[in-house]
């Protein structure tokens, strides 16, 4: 891409962002081939380390409760920094039953994207084989109740078991949104997702500029319009190493409550962690397919795909709940000048 259009196109970024009210939803765009030959245009050409064998990794995209209009595009871009990177392969589904411990064996890494369920449970298999069933699961209705519990167990017994045997697991945006009443979960990946304001442009800062994974932001921040969200669950542990954090003082935030709350502990929204023998990557952005268009962004996916599979080694530690004195101020903030 020639320097002209690149500057052109974070003009034309600006621009949108401007002439939208915070709150409002960011207007949906085709996927389209045009779409995804910028996506490729832009995505990096190779990977941060070579992949140590060809790799292989499930694109996993049913939503049965809120679905988000980004999930498509979402589902393009982890084709193709695949594609353009040579880092691995994807397939592609909607079948719960690919979480089966035999078909999940062919994978080394799994990702989910914005697999939002239904509220009451927050279990994408229990609506698929109970709760939503007429909708999303026509095919198992003559299986017995008991079954079709089992089964769902099964599945998300698989899941878990997978990661810890070694699998990879990246979670996209609303993915933190599943299991949200599983405490083994939310251990698992991070946290459950609480709440989030309403969309606005959301300034994210590298918390180690020189991380790896962190590279392509170049030690600068990361400005797009998104729904910030706010993680609960097993969060406060921070039983993870931190990536991208929000910073929360400029956020509109409609309720006093909510505020309170947001201000008490850093706000993370991207992160790295081992669960037993396997590894987590969790990324909040994006709510929009916009900020895929950011060679950023593109790149940060990328090094999180390779840390998911194995392939870049880094720093992944959990840090631990913070100090008081940490907790009231945005931790990575100081060090690009904005504290």
């Amino acid at each position: 891409m020639t320097l002209f259009k690149y500057t052109l196109s974070v003009f034309t970024l600006l621009v949108t962002l401007s002439s939208i009210t915070h709150g409002q939803a960011m207007q949906a765009i085709e996927l389209n081939q045009e779409w995804k030959n910028l996506v490729a245009e832009r995505a990096p050409k190779t990977p941060a380390v070579e992949p140590k064998k060809p790799r292989k990794v499930l694109i996993f995209s049913l939503a049965t409760g809120f679905v988000h209009w980004c999930i498509p595009h979402s589902e393009a871009v982890i084709e193709i920094l695949g594609n353009e990177s040579g880092a691995y392969e994807t397939v592609s589904s909607v079948d719960i039953e690919i979480f089966l411990p035999e078909r999940l064996r062919e994978f080394d890494a799994v990702v989910l994207n914005n697999n939002c369920p239904t509220p009451e449970r927050r279990n994408l298999f229990h609506d698929v084989l109970i709760g939503r069933i007429d909708k999303y699961g026509e095919q198992y209705k003559d299986r017995s109740l008991a079954e079709r519990r089992a089964l769902a167990e099964q599945l998300y017994r698989s899941l878990v078991d997978y990661v810890a045997d070694g699998g990879g697991l990246v979670l996209l945006h609303g993915a933190i949104t599943n299991f949200n009443y599983s405490d083994e979960f939310s251990d698992m990946v991070g946290g459950s997702f609480g709440y989030h304001p309403p969309q606005q442009d959301v300034t994210l800062i590298p918390v180690q500029p020189e991380h790896p994974l962190l590279k392509p932001f170049g030690g600068k921040p990361f400005v797009h319009y998104d729904e910030p969200y706010v993680i609960r669950g097993a969060y406060d542990k921070f039983n993870f190493a931190p990536l991208l954090e929000m910073e929360t003082s400029t956020l509109e935030i409609h309720s006093d409550e909510q505020r309170r709350e947001i201000s008490t502990l850093p706000r993370y929204v991207a992160w790295i962690k081992p669960y037993k023998q396997g590894r987590v990557f969790f990324s909040s952005p994006s709510h929009n397919a916009q900020s895929f268009e950011r060679p950023e962004l593109l790149g940060f996916l990328l090094n999180g795909m390779q840390y998911a599979l194995g392939d870049l080694e880094c720093d992944d530690q959990p840090i631990g709940p913070p100090s008081t004195a940490q907790s009231s101020h945005c931790a990575g903030c100081a060090s690009i000048g904005l504290k």
